[in-house]
């Protein structure tokens, strides 16, 4: 039976990617006669010699593919980037110091980077690729009167061809002659179920899923067969259509890689006018040689550039792909992992990712009673109440005999069955989902349905046919024969005189009671199914005729894919997290507007279709997109354009799908999330998450994870920035007040390359805060360097000036040699930055707890590994003549470890201060 759910499945006329000579006419408004006439062609098929002159005319039914860009120009583009013009500036200025090896170390960051960049580049092209191979290679078409099997790419419009259950339509096609022809259109309109076709045109403005007449190229025949006209090939069809859509849409960047072209912008302004300043104070006023000037400004430009930040925001990107790939979410493109820590607004599919895509009897209804039914998918569990009464299953025939009629006719007239494939497994439904919610409701009214079926073994089937909407079949029990039929209820109730009461009895039928329940089921979203018997039938005889009238109703019932209970629990985390989340769905509006009720996205929402949609100007439905949160019926241009309002509000977009038809929606948004299980290739190329699950709630666990790896790249910044300014401010102080440098430039990069990023590369890996996703979602706009973190950087430079200085000046004034106060002031960097690390952590709360002393196992890890290179970097004489350092003794190394302790101490302070003022 075709059901209406799913993602978008109208469409407007096509309008373009038509392909030269093919216009878009609408042929589902056409008669079968008359669109063979449009097309001059015939129904018994064209000549050779025509399709041979057509196919000059249309060109052949495949999609043009879009030559990627070449390797050197994808390469080039990697470059073009401003922190990787800083980087090869430093190790350009680290090669003319002399350190070859540290220059090529730099060099190694510069082009891992650029590495990552080119793997990722031109993924998203593959979604072209992925909508060609949908194409039909085959067609069996007829030609001069026979039946040919030929390349699907030689069909013309004009050709006559044949359909059968398990082709694949090979072009856009108009039916002429169907029997029992059901189409899977769920790649193309994110309809759920396979739909019924038939010969009747419709209405100029139908969605493209209520096209019944109409069968597109890459939908696949499930049932029955059909000969059909192709009115539409290659780039001219339905699909060519939304390949073309494909390319219209521009990659956006994400707020991260804004954010971070926009601090490298800054720290290159910085470091380039700081080094111009100190060149011309040095030569200008205090008369210094002009070489011996410019090598200590290189040395300043090596000291403020935090060559390791590129590095470290490539990986603690990495980390949060795996931490999301633990729980069901495949990154493909490594900046959409912190564009999810940012999404102001979810658009997500309904079937299947808001609800369960288990189709569910949620009530039957009895003649002057209804049942409620607990439980939700195909797990016969879940208990039947009437009213306050709970109803025992093994007391239904003498509580509920009615009821127990309906659920053994429900698991007899059935097609279907449930296994399980191990005692814990989840149970398997092999067959059509809304008799697999009928089997369900007869397990949970106590009933085996194949030992039911053994009692009573059926004799005889009426199929489902579109022509008379219900299916029927005959049993044997012990009073003769009896028919057992479902459908329509509409169909159902014109062949029933009578029907069953409560307690089992037969009454005259109530028309207008069953009518108004069948709109109450309706309004609440529900698919009804009637179901009927007829006891007395003759064995011998059982077709159409013999059910047409004199049946009795036995009940209806109220079907619908209920909400995934997780995703309930998902949306009211999203909405406390400050994220709005928006319902596209191609099902139809009530029906939406009603799952939209019980996920806790509000009661009696409107849904505005696709029509209403495609009608708005860029304007209203700007406008519209803010206030509305349920959009039913949409196409892919629809969705498109909903997603291009939203972000022209300023809004960061996530954007769920699973069909070809999303592909367009999924590129565009800021994220694409397309479904792991159920999604296309298609709709896997352009998302740049892929949800291994197909649960909403994955969307709201990538986006905590998200945020997280915000949080913790904020964190990197505020720790590796200040090390940089302390440096940079020391070898400033040193030139302004004529002092040597109290650290080398070779010195720098140690601490830059080793020690820092070692201690940074734990904040990669910090656990995630209670309240992240109690907050709102930070604006797209907000800069990396917020004045917090500008206050903390500064505050935090001048405190590690003094500490180089301090330590610096101490073993000077205590007798030690130049040497030796470099290597105390490089050893009091470090151990300022060890207890920084334990600050930092913890940006606006207190460190000074038993969790924030104690650290992650990491952190001590990397504090233990940074102890012992400082060590080698002290005392081991290879590196003392790498790094011209030499021995520190204890009371030197005890009080470079006291300046970090009273680094700690002063921003624990600052903290508590910050704390009590806000």
């Amino acid at each position: 039976m075709a059901h209406s759910s799913h993602t978008s499945q109208s469409n407007q006329t096509s309008s373009s990617g038509t392909s030269p000579g093919q216009d878009a006419k609408a042929w589902h408004t056409l008669t079968p006669e008359k669109a063979v006439q449009a097309l001059e062609a015939s129904p018994d098929g064209l000549s050779t010699d025509e399709a041979r002159q057509r196919q000059q005319q249309y060109g052949a039914n495949r999609l043009d593919a879009v030559a990627p860009p070449q390797l050197w120009r994808r390469v080039a583009a990697q470059f073009h980037n401003l922190l990787i013009y800083v980087l090869m500036a430093a190790a350009a200025t680290t090669a003319l110091i002399g350190h070859g090896l540290d220059a090529a170390v730099i060099m190694a960051v510069v082009l891992l980077n650029v590495g990552i960049g080119v793997l990722q580049e031109g993924k998203a092209e593959k979604a072209l690729q992925a909508i060609r191979h949908l194409l039909a290679p085959h067609a069996m078409v007829l030609r001069d009167g026979r039946t040919n099997e030929i390349d699907a790419a030689d069909l013309v419009p004009g050709d006559v061809v044949q359909l059968a259950s398990g082709d694949s339509v090979p072009a856009d096609v108009r039916l002429l002659r169907v029997h029992n022809l059901r189409v899977d259109e769920s790649a193309l309109t994110g309809e759920s179920m396979p739909v019924d076709k038939a010969l009747a045109e419709v209405e100029t403005d139908a969605a493209l899923g209520d096209r019944l007449c109409m069968a597109y190229a890459g939908t696949l025949v499930t049932q029955g067969q059909a000969r059909a006209l192709v009115v539409a090939t290659g780039a001219a069809t339905e699909m060519g259509r939304i390949g073309h859509l494909l390319t219209t849409v521009e990659q956006t960047t994400t707020p991260l890689v804004r954010q971070m072209t926009q601090l490298a912008r800054w720290i290159t302004l910085a470091v380039m006018g700081a080094a111009a300043a100190l060149f011309a104070y040095g030569t200008a006023v205090r008369g210094l040689p002009m070489a011996e000037m410019f090598m200590t400004a290189v040395g300043l430009a090596v000291a403020a550039i935090p060559e390791g930040l590129p590095a470290i925001m490539s990986i603690t990107l990495a980390i949060g792909v795996q931490r999301m790939a633990s729980r069901h979410a495949v990154v493909r493109r490594l900046p959409a992992v912190e564009t999810l820590g940012s999404v102001t607004v979810i658009c997500s599919d309904k079937t299947g990712t808001l609800t369960r895509n288990e189709m569910t009897v949620q009530q039957v209804v009895l003649a002057g009673q209804t049942i409620e039914v607990a439980g939700a998918g195909y797990a016969p569990e879940g208990a039947l109440q009437r009213g306050d009464h709970h109803l025992q299953s093994a007391e239904l025939f003498r509580e509920a005999p009615a009821l127990l009629a309906l659920a053994e006719a429900a698991a007899l007239c059935n097609d279907a069955s449930l296994h399980r494939e191990s005692p814990d497994g989840g149970w398997q439904l092999a067959g059509d989902p809304t008799e697999g919610a009928l089997l369900t409701l007869a397990m949970k009214a106590g009933i085996d349905p194949q030992e039911l079926a053994r009692d009573r073994p059926r004799v005889n089937v009426i199929p489902f046919e579109s022509e008379h909407r219900y299916m029927a079949t005959l049993h044997r029990d012990a009073d003769g024969c009896v028919a057992l039929l479902k459908g329509a209820p509409e169909r159902v109730l014109a062949m029933c005189e009578s029907q069953l009461t409560a307690d089992g009895a037969v009454e005259p039928m109530d028309a207008d009671a069953w009518e108004q329940a069948i709109d109450a089921q309706a309004r609440a979203g529900r698919r009804v199914l009637a179901l009927a018997r007829k006891p007395g039938m003759d064995e011998t005889s059982f077709g159409p005729d013999d059910v047409a009238r004199g049946l009795t109703l036995m009940g209806l019932v109220g079907i619908i894919d209920p909400p995934r209970d997780e995703a309930v629990r998902a949306v009211a985390q999203c909405r406390a997290a400050g994220i709005r989340v928006k319902m596209i769905t191609g099902d139809h509006g009530v029906t939406a507007s009603a799952i939209a009720g019980q996920l806790g996205m509000g009661e009696g929402l409107r849904a505005v279709t696709g029509p209403e949609i495609g009608a708005a100007s860029d304007a209203a439905l700007q406008q519209l997109v803010l206030e509305v949160d349920v959009f039913a019926r949409a196409s892919p241009e629809h969705k498109l354009r909903l997603v291009r309002a939203l972000q022209a509000q300023g809004e960061v977009v996530a954007m769920t799908g699973d069909g070809v038809n999303d592909a367009p929606a999924l590129k565009q948004a800021d994220v694409g999330v397309a479904m792991g299980r159920k999604g296309t290739e298609a709709a896997k190329q352009a998302g740049a998450v892929v949800l291994a699950d197909d649960n909403f709630a994955s969307i709201a666990h990538a986006v905590e994870e998200g945020r997280t790896v915000y949080d913790n790249l904020r964190k990197t910044v505020t720790f590796l920035l200040p090390i940089n300014g302390g440096e940079s401010l020391s070898l400033l102080a040193a030139v302004l007040f004529g002092l040597a440098l109290p650290i080398l430039p070779a010195q720098i990069l140690w601490v830059n390359m080793v020690s820092s990023v070692a201690l940074a590369m734990v904040l990669a890996f910090e656990p995630t805060e209670p309240d992240v996703m109690r907050r709102p979602p930070r604006s797209p706009t907000e800069p990396m360097l917020s004045p917090f973190v500008i206050w903390r950087v500064g505050l935090v430079s001048i405190l590690f000036l003094f500490g180089i200085f301090g330590s610096y000046r101490w073993a000077l004034a205590s007798g030690a040699e130049v040497e030796t106060a470099r290597t105390m002031a490089v050893n009091a960097l470090v151990s300022m930055e060890v207890f920084y690390l334990f600050s930092v952590r913890f940006l606006k709360s207190p460190s000074f707890t038993w969790v924030g002393v104690q650290g992650t196992p990491r952190v001590l890890a990397a504090v233990a590994g940074v102890v012992v290179l400082q060590a080698l970097f002290t005392y081991a004489p290879f590196m003392q003549i790498l790094f011209n350092t030499r021995a520190l003794s204890l009371q030197q190394l005890l009080v470079c470890a006291g300046i970090g302790v009273a680094v700690l101490v002063v921003l624990e302070v600052e903290k508590a201060v910050l704390r009590r003022t806000h």
